[in-house]
């Protein structure tokens, strides 16, 4: 389905993002878009916070349910 591949690639950026600021005190989303505060880095962390909460569902759905839609 698109829409879990897309929430996956969200939730992998904001892992990224998040090992960048564990590793190395850098944030890269906020260096892009000009700092944690500007109304798009925030709409971003909200997008990738709302991805994670989709790719919840992703580990309760059987196998076979995801090859039919594949």
């Amino acid at each position: 389905m698109v829409i879990d591949r897309i929430a996956l690639l969200l939730a992998i950026i904001g892992g990224l993002n998040w090992g960048s600021i564990g590793l190395f005190r850098f944030d890269i989303v906020a260096w892009i878009f000009g700092g944690q505060t500007a109304v798009i880095s925030r709409v971003i962390y909200a997008l990738v916070g709302l991805s994670a909460l989709w790719c919840i569902s992703l580990l309760f759905r059987s196998r076979d349910e995801a090859d039919e839609e594949a």
